[in-house]
């Protein structure tokens, strides 16, 4: 009898916070700085240090359960571990809903960055075949496309410290354009409500670093090399995040007044800030690496897809083809080609409309944070219900603190948002008790 094809285990901790950070982006927070500015009233480094301490609760929650179920599945294989398979279906289904869009949004943004800077092609055209090429990668082995990752990331983090020397520069040669401690304080003040407001924006930047759960079965150390990688990546993202949005308050001329009054320059702010202050040339520069980047963690994203349906298609949670492993590639081809096609469709689509991208990224969160909440639940569950653990910070304070800051922030979601994930909820307890009723019709003819 044939040994069944399993994923391989190529993948160092190394690796891991590549995918980590390429999902994240290590430059995640240029695209929101004018939105955090205007609303935290120049508070913006402090809105990240809070921010990162907020997604903290969540990543040692994450840490602790690929420590005991180092899975492909995720949250799906923690919550069945610690609430239930028909909890953990639900997770996994919830999460579905953030894996599959995140990538598209990605895509989307690809199109859009280099269809700016080459007008004559349509947007649709370089989201297709920036699908097309990163799913080459994927589908050639998880090893390949790791270091292919690397490589724009490190591209990324280059033109990210050509950022931070050069502001340095300017900021030893002619000083602050604002006060120094404003990114920490606000510009002539800021209130805790303001602050509070603009961190359930900033958390969303972190979303992805999450999806290095999904590669636990394809490490080469043990099960807590997922765990360290989490917490790492976390970090990593945290000091940069805290670093360019400083620089770039420090040295932004637009008080932080005028940009909440003009809400069509919060977008480019920081590329304004950089054109301005620092050099022309590097805006510029920072813009061509917003636009590649993007599609690799739109990458990274639908691998990370395609091993959560691998792992609920090998739990029984959906259709068993989805399980299969290619032999050559040690990658789950059936569920990566999955993924890839829902993520095209949906990317192209919205890259066809003129509100496409708003109405994405309204609703591409909520799955993401409805899905941490059950992982919370789920350690409480494991270790408090199940294991009796006594460790009252980790398996019960944190995690009721990281459910709280997800429920919040859903809380300030918006009514499209909710809606999309309150339906996707509800297609998600149809097929649970879809699939119950027929389990059960199959338990009666046997018995039979």
């Amino acid at each position: 009898m044939r040994e069944p094809v399993v994923l391989r285990r190529t993948l160092s901790v190394r690796d891991l916070i590549v995918y980590g950070l390429l999902f994240i982006g290590p430059l995640a927070p240029v695209g929101v700085f004018g939105v955090l500015d205007a609303k935290s009233g120049g508070a913006v480094a402090l809105v990240y240090v809070i921010a990162t301490i907020a997604m903290a609760f969540t990543a040692v929650s994450y840490a602790e359960m690929s420590r005991v179920v180092p899975e492909a599945g995720s949250v799906f294989a923690y919550a069945s571990a610690g609430l239930g398979h028909r909890a953990g279906f639900l997770a996994g289904w919830l999460v579905m809903l953030d894996y599959l869009l995140i990538p598209s949004v990605a895509y989307l943004f690809s199109g859009i960055a280099l269809h700016a800077l080459f007008p004559a092609v349509p947007a649709w055209v370089f989201t297709g075949l920036a699908f097309v090429l990163t799913t080459a990668l994927n589908l050639s082995g998880v090893r390949l496309a790791a270091r292919v990752g690397l490589a724009v990331l490190i591209a990324e983090i280059v033109v990210l410290a050509v950022f931070v020397v050069m502001a340095v520069a300017v900021l030893v040669g002619e000083g602050p354009v604002r006060p120094w401690l404003s990114p920490f304080t606000g510009v002539g003040g800021t209130t805790m409500t303001a602050v509070i407001g603009a961190v359930s924006v900033a958390v969303l930047s972190f979303l992805g670093f999450d999806a290095i759960a999904s590669f636990a079965e394809e490490t080469t150390g043990d099960s807590r090399q997922v765990g360290r990688a989490v917490l790492l990546c976390l970090c990593v993202a945290g000091v940069l995040f805290v670093l360019q949005t400083y620089l770039a308050a420090v040295l932004d001329p637009v008080p932080p007044a005028e940009l909440a009054a003009h809400p069509a320059a919060q977008g480019t702010a920081f590329y304004d800030v950089t054109g301005a202050s620092v050099s022309p040339w590097l805006a510029t520069l920072m813009k061509i690496a917003k636009a590649v980047g993007p599609a690799f963690a739109a990458m990274a994203a639908v691998a990370a897809a395609g091993r959560l349906l691998y792992g609920m298609a090998r739990g029984g949670g959906l259709p068993h083809a989805l399980s299969s492993v290619d032999s050559r590639s040690g990658t789950p081809r059936v569920a990566l080609l999955s993924a890839g096609a829902v993520t095209l469709v949906v990317s192209v689509w919205a890259a066809s409309r003129d509100d496409g991208l708003d109405v994405l990224v309204s609703v591409v969160d909520i799955g993401a944070l409805a899905a941490f909440t059950m992982l919370h639940a789920s350690v409480i569950g494991y270790f408090r219900v199940r294991r009796s653990s006594r460790d009252w910070l980790r398996h019960l304070l944190v995690p009721i603190a990281g459910a709280l800051v997800a429920i919040w922030i859903i809380v300030l979601a918006g009514s499209l948002a909710k809606l999309v994930g309150l339906v996707w909820l509800a297609a998600g307890l149809i097929v649970l008790a879809v699939r119950r009723y027929g389990a059960a019709g199959r338990a009666r003819s046997s018995g039979s």
